[in-house]
């Protein structure tokens, strides 16, 4: 996702896996948080959740701990809530990052505890889960969008069969539904060379896009070779 998830802040406890707060029916698991950030959503003050879990394993992820659906040192929802209450009128929204949220089926549960707050929502996505992602777009102010590659050379990216054609369904719907959207591709030279952005070009001009954010791939916190 967009950046390095923060250890848990000092404001909000950790707890085991068993002891997640549930938001609904669906526990919403947070496997990091940051209280300030001016980076996660261009022009806005916010503060970001960083949902646990991706299905998705790109080598250049620099946030391999949020890749397992139960994290080891998940925070506790009340908590956090208690936090964002605390700084009402003071952020602009709350971001959910990752690991990848539409992972989870509480994310509409855990949006809708945040909005009753008066907060916007933005949220990063690649877009693993079109149908969630279409549940969850009504909900949220802006959009983070990462486009990984050239929808036929996903595979080699995400390291999952079929997730190009996700990604695209994905994109389609964020196109669709009128919602404020960037959209951004971290360029690893070992992985998109020259041509391979510019096949990532040619895709989204199709569609009628002319605005891409081509993010450096930083080596911080990934995982070793």
């Amino acid at each position: 996702m967009a950046r390095k998830a923060n250890s848990p802040n000092a404001d909000i406890s950790s707890k085991s896996p068993s002891n997640v707060t549930e938001t609904g029916t669906e526990r919403f698991r947070v496997g990091g948080f940051e209280s300030l950030s001016f980076c996660d959503w261009p022009g806005e003050i916010v503060a970001t959740v960083f949902a646990q879990g991706c299905p998705w394993d790109c080598p250049y992820c620099h946030n391999p701990h949020l890749l397992p659906a139960i994290g080891s040192n998940e925070l506790d929802w009340t908590d956090l809530l208690g936090f964002l209450e605390t700084r009402r009128g003071l952020l602009d929204g709350v971001v959910f990052s990752g690991g990848e949220p539409t992972l989870q089926r509480g994310l509409g549960a855990a949006i809708a505890n945040i909005r009753t707050m008066g907060y916007r929502i933005g949220l990063h996505s690649g877009g693993p889960y079109p149908q969630r992602l279409a549940a969850i777009l009504p909900l949220v102010d802006w959009v983070g969008f990462d486009i990984k590659a050239a929808f036929t050379d996903y595979d080699r990216i995400t390291r999952v069969p079929g997730s190009g054609l996700k990604a695209r369904k994905s994109l389609e719907l964020v196109l669709e539904s009128g919602v404020d959207y960037e959209l951004r591709t971290t360029i690893d030279p070992s992985l998109l060379d020259d041509k391979a952005v510019a096949m990532i070009g040619a895709e989204l001009a199709a569609y009628g896009i002319v605005s891409h954010k081509l993010q450096k791939y930083r080596p911080i916190g990934i995982r070793a070779a």
